[in-house]
């Protein structure tokens, strides 16, 4: 089962990028109209308008610094276009994307390996940060830019009626999700209320990104290195067998309400119940909290801890980077726009909202600044502070894609079959995921 779950995983990554390859030979790539000037950077970022116009503010404050000029280009589709510019060997200068990309696009080759110590205002960024770009080879393939830990939003104006206090523990969290669905928090004398908020598809691999912090925080691992350059697989773990069978048991099978309806098929752009206030819980990114703040309201909810499992309470840290590709020549440029980017004037501006946009910068990789100081709101030292001291990421080194998607699609399938074998379908997992790295060469 877990090689034919591979051979249609790599199946349809063939047929993707022989898309990607057909489009850029029907020439409908991005324009790289400033590649031609060397004082002028091509620079992508995966955004929407929204996202793109508060990048616009920091190019703009760039170019009035330097002189260099930026032409900038907001992509959607990022990696289907990335892949066609590829095939042309034409790369924009510039990008900013997850950290999780890393090792993919290295693997690749889409990648110049960067010295830490060329780019000015490196001193400022933590070794922890700084971790999170280096490759398998040891060098260095990114600059961080933003950081971003996921914490636990809930409805404080729920907890007041009910007599109850935000949870600590998982225990404690699963009693106030029972509450919050069978206790009538809304008061409107109706059972429409759920407990937590979860994004339990396997599409885009977001099981396992909902899921990684349990795993964590129940002190299991997905994959985990060697010690030697390698990696082996760990989802047959006693400890990964004893959380996903609690997570099965008690969240996706468990009482009902405990989890919104339809959570096994739910994507972040489906599962709103939260904004749409009549679900209790969310173990989410910063990101929302903006979107919170309007629906359900600043004043019904807080930001909290993640609650603490047996092996206590990391969660899943994410954020982007600034690559440059490889083969571009303007490696001065290049580590001016880095630079700027990353100091404390660079990093103000992607972190503050104009006109309602959305700011590009949660967390900030310049240590000399405060997200909760500079956003006026106390709730982002939650954040802040979930990154620094409890907080994951999924390895960057090797191309996790693959990894992440296959555990996605067997947590998906284990919540979705209450009567499934948590410890027989992690042994297959485990398989799969064996395979996954052996694609790579990193298998022990």
């Amino acid at each position: 089962m877990g090689d034919r779950r591979r051979r249609r995983r790599l199946a349809a990554a063939l047929a993707t990028a022989g898309l990607a390859f057909a489009a850029a030979a029907c020439g409908s790539g991005s324009s790289s109209a400033g590649s031609s000037d060397p004082n002028t950077l091509e620079v992508w970022t995966r955004s929407n308008p929204d996202s793109a116009a508060t990048y616009d503010r920091v190019f703009a404050a760039f170019t009035k610094k330097t002189g260099i000029k930026v032409d900038y280009q907001p992509v959607i589709n990022f990696d289907q276009q990335l892949q066609a510019r590829a095939s042309t060997k034409d790369l924009p200068d510039v990008m900013i994307n997850d950290t999780a990309l890393m090792g993919s696009y290295q693997s690749q080759g889409l990648l110049k390996p960067i010295d830490p110590a060329s780019i000015a205002g490196h001193d400022q960024i933590t070794a922890k940060s700084w971790a999170s770009t280096v490759g398998l080879d040891g060098k260095h393939y990114g600059i961080p830019y933003s950081r971003q830990a996921q914490t636990l939003m809930i409805r404080t104006d729920w907890l007041k009626k009910l007599g109850l206090k935000a949870p600590t523990t998982w225990q404690e969290m699963l009693e106030v999700a029972k509450a919050f669905a069978t206790r009538d928090p809304d008061g409107d004398g109706k059972a429409d209320t759920y407990g937590i908020v979860a994004p339990g598809s396997a599409q885009n691999g977001y099981a396992a990104w909902w899921g990684a912090s349990f795993l964590w925080q129940g002190g299991a691992q997905i994959i985990e290195p060697d010690g030697d350059g390698g990696y082996r697989p760990a989802m047959d773990s006693a400890a990964a067998i004893r959380t996903v069978t609690w997570m099965k048991d008690n969240l996706f099978c468990g009482a009902k309400g405990v989890l919104q309806p339809g959570a096994v098929s739910a994507v972040t752009g489906t599962a709103t119940n939260f904004q749409d206030g009549n679900a209790g819980m969310y173990m989410t990114g910063p990101y929302n909290i903006a979107t919170f703040d309007t629906t359900p309201g600043k004043d019904k909810y807080e930001v909290v801890p993640a609650p603490a499992g047996p092996a206590g309470s990391d969660v899943l840290a994410d954020g982007e980077n600034v690559y440059f590709g490889a083969r571009t020549g303007k490696t001065a440029q290049e580590q001016a726009l880095a630079a700027f980017l990353i100091s404390p004037e660079g990093q103000r501006i992607a972190m503050t909202s104009v006109d309602g946009h959305q700011p590009v910068v949660r967390i900030p990789t310049n240590s000399t600044l405060d997200a909760a100081k500079v956003r006026d709101d106390p709730r982002w030292s939650v954040v802040q502070k979930a990154y620094e001291t409890a907080s994951e990421q999924f390895p960057n080194a090797p191309d996790f894609a693959p990894i992440k998607q296959d555990t996605a699609d067997s947590l998906n399938a284990i919540f979705t079959y209450c009567g499934s074998d948590v410890r027989s379908s992690l042994k297959e997992l485990d398989d799969t995921l064996s395979g996954d790295l052996k694609d790579q060469d990193l298998l022990t």
